[in-house]
């Protein structure tokens, strides 16, 4: 399927059949355009989804971001189906005929064409009636889902040390930056790695297969990916959306969240999943937000998870005050830098605690959204991984010692109710001391960073901007944000004017 001429390095001179209306560059344009193109009825979303689907056509089989793409037929006639209720004024919401990819954890019912796996060969072929509750208000509010996304499977509660974007269903995911993952790279390397969970959906925002996708994070599973494929996006408050028909890792730290190319589409998807309009006046003005700036120095990852290459620590610290630099001037109203203690000094029980959600919570959940599957448990997914090893185990990924680790931890959900008081109560104390006694709104490190590990051990909403590129190797970079408990309109504020004054938002070059 061919790509208008627009698209950069096209080796075809073909056009498309709706080159006479408006031209959409995939690896540019945002929902809001798009939307706003719909609306003056320069293009259709029939028309719009073939540029996606072209560009998925032509490039996912060498970055294998989609883990289940939705059977094309079936897809434009709903873009069709769409156009319809445009053209008789019958509107869902305010991105009607958008298209979205979805991560694989996000149930969709069989008769949509595709599967729900979490990445597990456990689950290839299960069946599913019913869309789940985040599934189902994107497509009420007439969004169009062209396919899943690939991740990491069951978001790393399989084997320690996997490569994040790698399923024994979806194999690996890489960067459209940087491709190729290189043999000895460590699971969040500078280099080549593409990030966490939910790389799957980042890269297939950033390469143009969709304008939005949907992402879940534990920790670092919407931060990590998002900033290393130059994205905006949000991990709303855990708690505060109905995970029905979702695969979570756990209940406590889990929550799904938008990743796009603009802050704008990510607070109008945010509308959409939390049912509520940001629409305070403040919205595009750094007025009454003070925002606290870590030390790039001090808040960057470990070399044993991210070892550094040819001034990549460098630049980074080095834009990073340029950052800083340019929204002073331009009005924010910081502090640089601020300090904060690391989250080595929070109770060590955040694996005790995703081992007891996953074991008792959120996979029995899982399982019951299928009409037919082949697991009932922790356990069968175990055994049914042993019996199937050539698929379930290949190599270089042989282990599964964290779903064994599940299977066999023996706390009980008192003692497991206490731990989660107890690391909720230490974070909250932490960042509660710069954001309140501090008068911060907004707490600033790099996205390379331990930051998310206090906002989801606290339960406070993230989010992530983009800075720039590694001279390196082209692989981008950002900031991540962190608000108190329901404060994603603070958040969606900064994103915004934010957006205004950094740089574009690096495009890969294919």
């Amino acid at each position: 399927m061919p790509l208008s001429s627009s698209f950069p390095h096209s080796p075809s001179p073909k056009i498309s059949s709706f080159r006479a209306e408006m031209t959409v560059n995939v690896l540019t344009i945002n929902a809001v355009d798009l939307q706003q193109l719909l609306e003056e009825k320069k293009t259709t979303s029939a028309h719009i989804v073939e540029k996606y689907l072209a560009q998925i056509h032509r490039y996912e089989p060498a970055l294998n971001a989609l883990i289940s793409p939705a059977p094309r037929d079936q897809v434009l006639e709903i873009a069709k189906a769409r156009d319809d209720e445009r053209q008789k004024g019958q509107i869902r919401g305010p991105l009607h005929g958008i298209p979205i990819i979805l991560k694989d954890s996000f149930v969709t019912a069989s008769e949509l064409g595709m599967s729900t796996t979490a990445g597990s060969y456990a689950f290839v072929g299960a069946k599913a009636s019913k869309n789940g509750v985040i599934t189902q208000r994107l497509i009420d509010a007439g969004m169009i889902i062209l396919g899943k996304a690939n991740m990491t499977e069951f978001a790393g509660m399989k084997m320690t040390m996997m490569m994040p974007g790698w399923s024994a269903h979806g194999g690996q995911t890489l960067s459209p930056y940087v491709g190729k993952i290189e043999d000895d790279e460590k699971i969040l390397g500078h280099s080549w790695a593409p990030g966490g969970s939910s790389t799957g959906s980042a890269v297939a925002v950033a390469a143009g297969f969709s304008p939005l996708a949907m992402a879940t994070e534990t920790v670092g599973s919407i931060v990590t990916p998002s900033t290393r494929a130059g994205l905006y996006a949000l991990k709303p408050t855990p708690g505060i959306q109905d995970t029905t028909g979702l695969y979570t890792m756990t209940e406590f730290f889990d929550s799904p969240g938008p990743m796009a190319k603009s802050a704008a589409d990510v607070r109008v998807l945010s509308e959409i999943l939390l049912d509520r309009l940001f629409t305070s006046p403040q919205l595009g003005s750094w007025e009454g937000l003070l925002v606290g700036f870590l030390d790039p120095k001090i808040w960057s990852l470990s070399p044993d998870l991210c070892p550094q290459f040819e001034g990549t620590a460098e630049q980074m610290i080095e834009e990073y005050k340029e950052t800083v630099s340019a929204l002073r001037n331009g009005g924010c109203a910081l502090k640089y830098p601020v300090q904060c203690s690391d989250p080595s000094v929070l109770p060590n029980t955040i694996l005790s605690i995703a081992y007891w959600d996953f074991r008792n919570t959120c996979i029995p959940r899982f399982i019951r959204c299928f009409d037919e599957c082949a697991v009932t448990s922790v356990a069968a997914i175990v055994e049914f991984n042993r019996k199937n090893s050539e698929k379930a185990l290949p190599a270089p990924f042989v282990e599964q010692n964290d779903l064994e680790g599940a299977m066999v931890a023996t706390e009980e959900k008192e003692q497991i109710y206490k731990l989660k008081q107890d690391l909720r109560s230490a974070a909250r104390a932490i960042l509660d001391d710069l954001f309140d006694k501090g008068n911060i709104n907004i707490l600033v490190a790099p996205g390379d960073s331990s930051l998310c590990v206090h906002a989801a051990a606290a339960g406070y909403p993230v989010a992530t901007v983009p800075i720039g590129k590694l001279r390196y190797n082209g692989r981008p970079f950002g900031l991540c944000l962190v608000a108190k408990a329901d404060e994603e309109e603070t958040l969606l504020r900064f994103m915004a004017v934010y957006e205004k004054v950094a740089k574009p938002r690096p495009v890969p070059n294919f």
